[in-house]
Formats: C-alpha cells, structure tokens, sequence
C-alpha cells in the first residue's frame, strides 16, 4: 500500500496541480524539492529513533495513519485553487511536504530497515526483486487506481480520499499483522541528539568508497529519472492529448510487463554480477527516453490505448527502474552497518530522493519554461507550460553518466569479493 501513496504522491498530485491549479512546472519543483528535504530529514530522525528503540513496527502503523488523514486533507486544496491562487500553491508545497514527512517515517525509517533487518547474502537477490517489484506493483496500481477514480472529469477529490482511506485502513492492520519479532535490539549511542547528529557524519560513507561511489551513481541516475518521471503524467494529458482515465492503463500495463525482469535479475545479483546489471539498466532507460522524446499529438492516436513507441518507451523506462532499484538497494544494504541501519536509510534518502528530486525538478523546469511556447487560457490568466520530448533528452544525457561511478564502484567490489572468498 505504500507504494500506491508514493505513486498517488508522485505522478497524481501532479497532474492535480496542472488540472486545478496552474500549468506551471515552477510549483511541481516547489513540492519535489520540499518533499525531498522532508523525506530526508524524517529518514534520518525517525531513523534515530528506531535504532535506539529497536522498534520499527510502531513507526510503520503510525505513519500509515498519518499519511492517510493528510492525503485526505491534500484534497482541500482544490477550493482554493479557483480563487486563492498563492494559498493553493502554499497550500499543495506543505501539504506534499507533512505527506513526504510521515510517509518516509512509516516506510523508509520502518519498512525499508526491517528489510535490511532481514537480508542475508542467500536471499539480497530475491529480497531486492521483490522490493523492485512492490515499488513496480505499487505504481502499476496507483496508475489504475487514479485513472479510475480521476476519471475524465478530474475528481481528484474522490481519489484523494479513497487514497486516504486505504491508508488508514492498512495502517491500523499493520497493529495486528506485525508482531514484536520484527522488532530488533535497540542500538544506543550516547543521548538522542548525539546519535541523530552522528547520522550527519559522513566520515563512515566516505570511508567506505565503495558505497559513496554506489550513491553517487544512483544520484546521477536518478536524476535524470526526476527530470522527465514528475511530469510524464502532465505530458501525456497535455501534450500528447490523453485524458486522465486513459493514462492508468497506458502507463500500467508496459509496467507490468517490465516487474517480470525482476526474477531473472535476482539471480545475477546473487552471483554479485552488479556491473552488467546496473549497465543494462541504463540502456534500457536510455532506449525508453529515445523512443518517448520524438512524439507529437499529430503522430498518437489518442483514441486508442495501445501506441507502439509510449508502450514500448513505458517498457524500457520500467525495466531500467526496476533493475537500477533492485540492484542498488541490495548493493548499498550490503554495506550498512549493523546498528546503524535506521540512520544509513537516510543517507540513502540523500542520494535517491534528496539530490535527484532538487536537480532533475530544476533541470526540468528550466527547459519546460525555455523550450515551449507559454500559452495564457487558465483561469488566472497566468502564462501555461507544457512539458514536451525535450525533458526525456536531458533525461538520457543525465543518466548515461551514471556508469563512470557504477565502473569505479566495481573495481572497490571486485576486491571486497575477493576478501570474502
């Protein structure tokens, strides 16, 4: 359930600016930037948290219920969308900020450390595939769950609350279907304030160059990813010419195909083939990107589902996610240390959400605003930006550098590989 919230937060949320709000990428960067830093900081603090208390099932139910009464409070912000243009705006950015808060402390800080919790070197390959596949899963069924409830009139308000509601609902199971074998012995480390800062201190990552170098690629990764992912929504509503209903399935169904890569890829990461892995990743995306970019309205038939080249583009963009995500949770996971996993899912947080949000949202504000041609027929009468191919451009210039780090991280494997045997 988790990650239909993170897919309702990432892709619907936008495409409810565009459609109540203003076409502007300016407020998507706004809330991708305040989500990232607020999603970082609740990893490292609540992070803290659960190392010193052991604790991660109270995290996980908490946070559930949480996000759940935010998200149904997120969809209030319509009301003023019509007449209070700058509340809106303030009102979407700190709403998707408190949603990314408690989110992260539900997921990151409790789900994703109790993973850690459990991963031995026998089983990182299928505990990564099915990581990548939940993420896939997730946003396969927040695609179809959107489209659906969206509809053609965009009643984001019903989505926003069923949303909310499955939220809570899986929040308070969580209580029952957890139980205290999840929970693990508390790692304390001086007093509170002491330990969340030492969460802070590089020193550990950078020693391990190994890992930085790791991060550091799936920085560059992903950044491209956020330069286009944001607004592939709003990109094929309003430049292509699909309506809200029909982009569920378009984006669902090439993403269903690319989860089966899951489970032949866990085996090469058992075999610690992480290079090729990563590698293929990056082509793939590379060739999603490619085949996207070129596309006009005059070119899609949007009475249709099915297109050849945005199936086909969705595909490759899917499979690149999944095996990028697979293999480089498990890579970095093996290099945390016992006790301070909590606070490493933060450093985590830094270099997959912190860094690509900031820069990929800026990137790709800076050529939506320069490369297409602002109209003015909104109801404020502010100018209107359409996201266009060019953001899938940058996006593969972007990502493509992402194997100068992944070649330097093999070499420091290689002879940790070696130290093992």
């Amino acid at each position: 359930m988790s990650q239909i919230g993170w897919n309702i937060e990432g892709q619907w949320f936008n495409t409810f600016v565009y459609a109540k709000i203003a076409k502007d990428p300016s407020i998507i960067t706004a809330m991708l930037i305040c989500s990232a830093a607020a999603t970082t900081f609740s990893t490292f603090f609540f992070g803290t948290v659960t190392d010193r208390t052991g604790k991660r099932r109270t995290l996980i139910s908490t946070g559930y219920i949480i996000w759940g009464i935010l998200t149904i409070c997120f969809a209030f912000t319509e009301f003023a969308g019509k007449n209070f243009y700058l509340i809106a705006c303030a009102g979407v950015v700190l709403g998707d900020m408190l949603i990314s808060f408690f989110a992260s402390m539900s997921t990151d800080a409790g789900v994703n450390t109790w993973i850690t919790d459990i991963m031995t070197d026998k089983n990182r390959g299928q505990i990564g595939g099915i990581v990548a596949a939940v993420c896939v899963l997730g946003t396969i069924l927040g695609n179809i769950l959107g489209s659906t409830l969206v509809g053609e009139n965009n009643n984001y308000m019903r989505l926003f609350f069923v949303t909310g509601l499955l939220l809570i609902f899986f929040g308070i199971a969580s209580m029952f279907l957890l139980s205290k074998k999840d929970d693990v012995a508390p790692s304390i480390r001086g007093t509170f304030t002491q330990q969340f800062l030492n969460g802070f201190n590089f020193e550990k990552i950078f020693s391990v160059k190994e890992l930085l170098l790791v991060n550091i690629a799936v920085t560059l990764y992903f950044t491209g990813f956020n330069s286009y992912f944001p607004h592939l929504g709003n990109y094929l509503i309003d430049h292509i010419g699909y309506t809200p209903d029909m982009i569920g399935l378009i984006e669902g169904i090439p993403m269903v195909l690319a989860m089966l890569i899951a489970v032949p890829i866990a085996n090469l990461i058992n075999k610690e083939w992480h290079l090729p892995v990563v590698s293929s990743a990056i082509i793939s995306a590379i060739g999603g990107m490619l085949l996207i970019a070129p596309l006009t309205p005059e070119k899609v038939d949007t009475t249709t589902f099915f297109n050849i080249r945005i199936w086909g583009g969705i595909l490759f963009l899917g499979i690149g996610y999944v095996i990028m995500l697979q293999t480089t949770k498990v890579w970095t996971k093996q290099l945390h240390p016992k006790g301070r996993r909590g606070q490493f899912e933060g450093i985590w947080a830094i270099f997959f959400a912190l860094m690509p949000m900031l820069f990929g949202s800026i990137v790709s504000q800076t050529v939506i605003k320069n490369t297409s041609e602002p109209f003015f027929t909104s109801f404020n009468a502010l100018p209107e930006y359409i996201p266009n191919g060019n953001i899938f451009i940058v996006g593969v210039i972007i990502s493509s550098l992402s194997i100068i780090p992944f070649l330097y991280a093999e070499k420091h494997h290689k002879k940790r590989i070696k130290k093992k045997k």
